[in-house]
């Protein structure tokens, strides 16, 4: 067998990258066994394609590999030679085969077609699928796409607390932590549990957005960003919401809402591109299997300007539209997927930017406008999905948020810091936030959020 130093990947394999003689290692996707030959079609993760090893029948544990079957660990060592199939150019003449792992009868991934609400089911095995480990690899290259393109722009990452007592939505929906026993917890005068006695001294939460621990560093270092998970208790058990999700949040002080809106729509075409360009076989199979328009449909939103239309517009656009909305438009309403896909899909028939939505339904850190009636926000919409960014230029005037932060029922001195911030130096600045699954749900083509994330936490269900 060949030292560990000399294993190959099958990306390397199949690249013509590998010496003519290697190792390679990994789990079968299937196993013919013919007269005497077999051919093992072997993956190991760094490619969409396996590559096929023939094993001769005077292999001399042949009868051993001859009962493998789908789902086995093996290591091979072999002959890299020219294959005389069309589907891959090169495969394995194997030398010896070594079983790492075997495999139970009742395994569950055949060489078929599975449901993805089986999948679900299977959480542990669905990365070993064709579908899942696509998505895994269009994670990881987005995911060095979305730091690439803020190194390259001298932003600095910033780790945000996941943990912490401020609500920046001001929502309420959000995971208590909490070291009290929860069966007799301590109790203040009134009956009320005496928070003070908890770990932290107060009342703490899974955090719903970095965003004002990344304003903090902006206010120091001028552009930053943050890319982490975050949480909502939202109970929506439907096919666009995760109750743990990952965040791309950047913030620029010295910066205005179309600075913001320039940035956001060069990230989008920035992560797209480099998604395309890493992963053309993986795009390819979400194109023949999911969703035939994924990669025109990238190509359009990278080639195409963003269209950029007022809240007010919109509205106006949506009432006088030739269509049938469950949810009523008028102004002053949040706008709902349906709204937000007419615009993307068939107004503009492109990425569309919405701006100055009403202050009423936005959180208290969006910069009023003179009219009073209006903030300075942004949601880039796009097809399939409807919004994939949302952000705002922040309010940067003590007095105004201060009296926006009581507006939303909330207690200015919980946000004493971030009032600090506006009395010491404060600057204009801008921020927005990209749900990293919207994205590479946007990009696959995926139905469900739940199946462009390895491990979904929703509700009722945390398993792993």
């Amino acid at each position: 067998m060949a030292e560990q130093g000399s294993v190959r990947s099958v990306r390397e394999v199949l690249a013509g990258r590998a010496e003519a003689e290697v190792t390679v290692q990994g789990w079968l996707r299937s196993a013919r066994h013919g007269k005497g030959v077999s051919f093992l079609d072997l993956y190991d993760g760094s490619s969409f394609d396996g590559l096929q090893v023939v094993v001769d029948p005077d292999l001399e544990n042949h009868a051993e590999v001859a009962a493998l079957g789908t789902g086995a660990a093996v290591r091979v060592h072999g002959e890299v030679v020219d294959s005389p199939g069309q589907n891959q150019p090169l495969e394995l003449r194997a030398k010896t085969v070594t079983v790492v792992g075997g495999v139970d009868s009742d395994y569950p991934l055949q060489k078929k077609r599975h449901s993805f609400e089986f999948l679900r089911t299977i959480g542990h095995l669905r990365l070993r699928t064709n579908t899942f480990g696509a998505i895994v690899r269009v994670r990881n290259a987005a995911s060095q796409a979305v730091h690439a393109f803020f190194q390259e722009r001298g932003f600095l990452q910033v780790h945000a607390p996941i943990i912490t007592a401020s609500d920046a939505e001001g929502a309420g929906d959000m995971f208590r932590v909490s070291a009290l026993d929860p069966e007799k917890p301590p109790r203040a005068a009134d009956g009320t549990v005496d928070w003070s006695r908890d770990f932290f001294g107060k009342p703490a939460f899974l955090t719903v957005s970095g965003q004002l621990e990344a304003e903090i560093a902006a206010l120091a270092l001028s552009n930053v960003y943050t890319f982490g998970p975050t949480f909502r208790a939202e109970n929506s058990n439907t096919a666009r919401h995760l109750a743990e999700f990952w965040m791309i949040e950047p913030e620029m002080a010295f910066c205005d809402l179309t600075g913001n809106i320039d940035l956001a729509e060069a990230f989008l075409k920035h992560v797209f591109a480099a998604v395309l360009e890493s992963c053309p076989d993986d795009m390819e199979f979400f194109a023949k299997r999911i969703d035939e328009t994924v990669i025109d449909t990238l190509r359009h939103v990278i080639d195409s300007p963003f269209e950029r239309i007022t809240y007010s517009e919109a509205i106006e656009i949506l009432e006088r539209a030739d269509a049938e909305f469950e949810f009523p438009v008028k102004w002053g309403v949040n706008l709902q997927s349906e709204h937000e896909r007419y615009l993307a899909e068939q107004h503009v028939r492109r990425p569309v930017v919405v701006t100055d939505y009403p202050a009423d339904i936005k959180a208290f850190y969006m910069y009023l406008n003179d009219d009073e009636k209006t903030v300075r926000a942004m949601d880039v919409l796009v097809p399939r999905i409807g919004e994939i960014v949302g952000g705002s230029q922040r309010e940067d005037r003590l007095d105004v948020l201060t009296r926006r932060i009581g507006e939303h029922g909330l207690s200015p001195e919980d946000y004493w810091w971030y009032l600090d911030l506006r009395r010491y130096g404060s600057t204009p600045h801008s921020g927005f936030g990209v749900g990293f699954e919207r994205v590479v749900q946007f990009m696959t083509g995926m139905a469900n959020i739940r199946d462009v994330i390895p491990f979904p936490r929703v509700p009722g269900a945390a398993e792993f």
